[in-house]
């Protein structure tokens, strides 16, 4: 039993190694030759763990044989458009202008209800709100609504905006995030001055989430307590 506790635990972790520099796609967004190694990776780890007569090492030799497979595989799509043609296929309109393309959805395999359903799930419940449909090489489908569709920018009302900016997380469940607070240019006495003059002498540990961007806009929640937003907080 110990044996097959052991061997589980090492190709457990082979498995979880060879995923992490595979990179970090879902399945829904794995090109073909992505998924069938994922799939046979998934079925060759099985049998050393639970087949004691075979060797571990005749499970580690054909995990890292299909990732060096892989990292070929990806450089010569990234090196041959016909390659990459060949092995992950090519986008394809199935909804055009005019109307759906019957023959794209029967070379693809896929039904009128299979594009109404990824349809729906965009939002677009009708099929004149769309001008484009594409089908893409991962099998999701990307929409072009018609333009009195297309959802209002910033920019096409002529709204004046501040720049985007990414809130840093710099206190989490009553911690602080020193990696963050660093990359804030902030410290621990910015953030206890903070929270004494804005909420009453609260402390780090009583915060459950805390933001800041750099357009000085702060996000912040007590573990007991409703949310609040602060604007045009000085960092410096």
């Amino acid at each position: 039993m110990l044996t097959i506790i052991l061997r589980s635990i090492i190709i457990y972790l082979i498995v979880l190694f060879v995923f992490r520099i595979m990179g970090k796609r879902q399945l829904g967004q794995m090109q073909p030759f992505e998924l069938v190694l994922t799939l046979i990776i998934a079925d060759l780890a099985t049998i050393p763990m639970a087949e004691i007569s075979v060797p571990v090492l005749h499970g580690i030799v054909p995990l890292f044989t299909l990732v060096i497979l892989h990292f070929m595989l990806t450089l010569l799509t990234r090196l041959s458009s016909t390659f990459s043609s060949v092995v992950s296929g090519k986008p394809v309109i199935v909804i055009n202008p005019n109307g759906i393309d019957y023959k794209a959805m029967k070379k693809l395999s896929i039904t009128i209800d299979d594009i109404f359903e990824a349809m729906r799930g965009l939002g677009y419940f009708s099929l004149e709100q769309v001008e484009y449909a594409i089908m893409e090489t991962n099998g999701k489908i990307s929409v072009l609504p018609k333009a009195e569709l297309a959802p209002a920018t910033n920019q096409s009302v002529g709204a004046k905006v501040e720049k985007a900016a990414i809130p840093i997380n710099i206190i989490s469940e009553g911690k602080v995030l020193k990696e963050n607070l660093a990359l804030a240019n902030l410290d621990e006495n910015f953030l206890q001055e903070f929270l004494n003059n804005n909420l009453n002498k609260a402390k780090i540990k009583d915060v459950l989430v805390m933001t800041i961007d750099d357009n000085g806009i702060v996000y912040l929640q007590l573990k007991q307590g409703q949310k609040q937003i602060f604007e045009n907080v000085r960092v410096a």
